[in-house]
């Protein structure tokens, strides 16, 4: 494709490119010589599971990929023993090597259902770290100075308010723009809250008389509660090792606004159809569940296929329109660490019910449906994680997720 062609693929949901002239320069000598560009993103293998907000970014690598590019998938199983201090107000547990190794290996095995394994370089940056030793390490910190890390928000905030921080953190970024050196990036990808530590690799690759990368920075996706930004803690996440039956009905309980955004950030739409649709959606050419659906059919296809889309889909459909239960409703996300939680609880904590002592009422009346069972005990527990469906009457209905 030519330079503009990709541009606007590459621009395609993104914040912010650093430095975009740079970019389109890198790219010009890239299609002249047939060269791919080396683009890397880098992930700490912090926890086991990755959801949608993670793929966000691995989206855009896949768009790179079809571009041509040489796509370098980082496992920070060094950094991640170090933990980023990135937007925490205090220091962070380090992990061990035996749970980063861990993590990492359920890493490589998901980010496959997205990226084309025969065209991905999956590297571990302890292979350059480990090397570097203790005089390598002393001569990358004199790289940097301390009144310029302090510069950084979250060591700023922490640092007047008398919070501690430790050597080791201000390591961090520094290890991470070394990466950029290593691997001699073209790009680098990162969320808006990763844009320091992005940064610094331009700075170190100057230092190192290289070319600077340049930096693209993807939005923080929120949530299915549309408000924060997708989390495990936060209960509001759709992970893409869950069922296909959990992914699609999640997807169908989002608003129809966050709908385009997820559209803009994890569909394989063009650019062109996504506007179309934007515009039949306007006209009320088309229902924005049907819309909904088509989107859930796609992300359930990229993680477990297309028949199991299929039956995602039937499954949806019979459970909620054959029992008149509509997509959208109050939705309450309680941790599994908060669980067991008492339902009538959970109906006043969802809005549905005003107190515990309206949704107790509306058990002993027999008004109470639990996933289409009849709640019969006003003192029943929700503690298994799933998604539980409760119905009050025939028209009040809430979303109680546990994760």
């Amino acid at each position: 494709m030519s330079v503009s062609e990709q541009m606007e693929i590459i621009k395609r949901g993104a914040v912010e490119i650093l430095i975009e002239s740079e970019l389109e320069e890198k790219l010009r000598i890239s299609v002249e010589k047939g060269i791919p560009l080396k683009i890397k993103t880098g992930f700490d293998p912090t926890a086991p599971d990755l959801h949608l907000g993670h793929t966000v970014l691995i989206h855009k690598m896949r768009q790179l990929q079809q571009l041509g590019h040489e796509i370098n998938f980082l496992i920070g199983d060094f950094t991640g023993m170090i933990g980023d201090p990135t937007g925490k107000s205090e220091t962070r547990k380090a992990l061990t090597r035996e749970d980063v190794l861990s993590n990492a290996e359920t890493y490589k095995e998901q980010v496959f259902k997205i990226l084309d394994p025969d065209k991905t370089r999956i590297v571990f940056n302890s292979t350059w770290l480990n090397d570097l030793g203790s005089g390598g390490m002393i001569a990358l910190a004199s790289k940097y100075t301390v009144a310029r890390m302090l510069e950084r928000d979250d060591f700023h905030k922490r640092f007047n308010s008398r919070q501690p921080i430790s050597i080791h953190e201000f390591l961090y970024p520094l290890v991470q723009g070394y990466d950029s050196v290593a691997l001699q990036s073209d790009l680098e990808l990162g969320g808006t809250d990763q844009k320091f530590n992005l940064l610094m690799g331009r700075e170190l690759q100057r230092e190192w008389g290289q070319s600077p990368q340049c930096v693209l920075t993807m939005p923080l996706l929120e949530g299915v509660d549309g408000v924060n930004k997708m989390s495990k803690s936060l209960g509001n996440y759709i992970g893409i090792n869950e069922t296909g039956d959990e992914i699609f009905g999640k997807i169908m309980s989002i608003s129809d606004e966050l709908m385009i955004r997820y559209y803009e950030l994890l569909s394989d739409m063009t650019l062109a159809e996504l506007e179309r649709l934007k515009a039949s959606l306007k006209d009320n050419g088309i229902h924005p569940m049907e819309v909904k659906k088509s989107l859930g059919r796609e992300i359930v296809a990229r993680f477990h296929g297309h028949a199991a889309a299929r039956n995602a889909e039937e499954n949806f459909v019979k459970r909620f329109r054959d029992n008149e239960i509509p997509a959208e409703m109050p939705q309450l996300n309680v941790t599994a660490a908060d669980a067991p939680v008492l339902l009538v609880k959970a109906m006043a904590d969802s809005g549905v019910t005003k107190s515990n002592g309206e949704g107790r009422r509306a058990v002993d009346q027999g008004g109470v449906k639990l996933n289409g069972e009849k709640v019969s005990d006003p003192n029943q527990e929700l503690s298994a994680p799933g998604e539980y469906i409760v119905q009050i009457g025939r028209r009040r209905f809430a979303r109680i997720i546990i994760s």
